[in-house]
Formats: structure tokens, sequence, C-alpha cells
């Protein structure tokens, strides 16, 4: 993929977005993990504790572009995308379980555990929306990471405002869940094969499609919980 290219920009779009739609809780346990320090402490927390976060996770979604070259792994990436593209459409009550320290290394140590441990759907995501490039995951996470920390308030009061944020987020991780299963080594060559020339229109459909799905479940499923 050339750097300077529609293509390239449109990724990296679509990264940033993901992080930013699977980032806001992450922010809140930031803050969470950091709440009964002083406030000098507490900035410090927070900026030690999310650059350790942001090495562990960029390190950790290098390892995953890299597994999804494996055979098989890439497609299963993608299946196991989809209930976490639902999942976003679904109101829940955010109940992290995670207990503030009143000491800075305990602060940090808790940011950087919590964060690992909540940002798995995050890095699938973003090493299956990178096409395999390691600059478009670097290129995302130093623009999206700052907007996250910063601005993690005015993100949840625009998707509180604007739905319709939360839908095309949704959309757009069914889409590269399409991508992923579309571009697995052997079940996308598979794919291709059985296409023939329909190879590029049947990629496009299965993208589509998954798009569709993930927002009409997710709209049903939302449906049904505010009923109950």
């Amino acid at each position: 993929m050339e750097i300077v290219s529609m293509q390239f920009f449109m990724a990296l779009g679509s990264i940033i977005l993901l992080d930013i739609l699977l980032g806001g809780d992450n922010a809140v346990v930031i803050a969470m993990a950091a709440n009964k320090l002083p406030a000098d402490l507490r900035r410090k927390a927070i900026l030690i504790g999310t650059g350790g976060a942001v090495v562990i996770r960029l390190v950790m979604t290098l390892i995953a572009v890299w597994l999804l070259t494996i055979p098989f792994l890439q497609a299963l990436g993608g299946l196991i995308l989809l209930p976490i593209a639902v999942k976003l459409l679904i109101p829940e009550e955010h109940d992290e379980n995670v207990t503030a320290s009143d000491s800075l290394m305990g602060a940090i140590k808790t940011i950087i555990i919590a964060d690992a441990a909540m940002g798995v759907d995050n890095v699938l995501a973003i090493a299956g929306a990178s096409h395999g490039s390691f600059l478009l995951v670097a290129c995302g996470f130093l623009i999206s990471i700052p907007i996250i920390v910063g601005g993690s308030t005015v993100i949840g009061r625009l998707m509180d405002r604007f739905p319709v944020i939360l839908y095309a987020g949704a959309g757009l991780l069914g889409w590269t869940a399409g991508s992923m299963i579309g571009h697995d080594k052997i079940l996308g060559t598979l794919m291709q094969q059985m296409a023939g020339a329909w190879a590029p229109m049947t990629l496009l459909t299965l993208q589509i499609v998954l798009a569709a799905g993930v927002i009409a479940i997710g709209l049903w499923m939302s449906r049904k919980r505010a009923v109950q």
C-alpha cells in the first residue's frame, strides 16, 4: 500500500475511528485507577500509566498484525470481530472492576494491566484494519491516543448526541471482519478461485452483508434490551 494514496488515508481514518470508539472505556479506567491520588500525582500517574499502556498496546497490535498473516487465523479473527461489533451497539452499564490505588506506582500498574486486559478487542480490530501495515498501526496510535486521553468526555457526549457514530463504527467493524475473512491466505484464496471473475464483487458483497448484518443485529438486540 502506497503511503500517499487514497487507500492509505482511508485505512488510517478507519483505524483512528476504531481506536476512538473502542478506547472510550479505557479512558474511564485510567481516570478510576488514579482517582485516590492527589492532583499532582494523579496527572503523573495518568501520563506514565498511559504511556506504558500505549507501548504495550502497540506491541500487542504489531504481534497481532503478524499473527494474522498465518492461514486461517485472519479468518478466525474476522469471525471474533463480529460479536465485538454487535456489542458496540448494545447499551450496557459500565461496571469495570478497577480498584483505585493510593500510591503512584500502584496506580500506574493498575492502569497498564487494566488497559491491556480491556484492549483485546481494540488490538484485533486495528490489526485487521491495518491490512498488514505496521506503519498504519503506528500512525493510527500516534494520532488517536492523545484524542482518547485528552477528549474522552467530549467523545462520550458526541456519541450520546449522535448515535450514528456508533452505528458507523459497528458497520466498519463488520466491514473489516469481511475484509479479514476475504483476504485470509487459505479461505480468501479459495473464495477467489470459486468466484473466478466475480471475486472482487464477492468480497465486496461479503463486506456489505457483514456490515449491514452487524448493524441490524445490534439494533434488534438494543431495542430488545430496552423493552425488558
